[in-house]
């Protein structure tokens, strides 16, 4: 433990934006699964899933929560993924039900 009287402070300080950077980070996080589910479901929302994960991305990178490259490579890897699935939508192919044969 400090004894040092601005190293107390300093310790203070730091808890503080921890905690706000986690939510941040934290929303950020939610945003991109997300948006990564809504493509794994076919769900037509899925255009406004990844812009509001590029939008929380953005907001974590201006606050300094993560470095702006690392949003960058994250909303590159979206918007390349939303491009595919837009020019070639899934296929959604629905489960066969096997026969029971009757009792006798």
């Amino acid at each position: 433990m400090a004894n040092i009287k601005s190293q107390i402070k300093r310790n203070r300080q730091n808890e503080k934006s921890r905690l706000r950077n986690r939510v941040v980070r934290g929303a950020a996080r939610t945003a991109i699964t997300a948006a990564r589910t809504a493509f794994t479901e076919n769900d037509p929302q899925t255009k406004e899933a990844v812009l509001k994960a590029i939008s929380t991305l953005d907001k974590a990178a201006e606050k300094g929560v993560i470095h702006k490259n690392n949003a960058s490579r994250r909303k590159g890897r979206l918007m390349k993924r939303l491009a595919d699935f837009i020019a070639n939508p899934p296929v959604v192919e629905e489960k066969k039900k096997k026969k029971v044969p009757a009792k006798k």
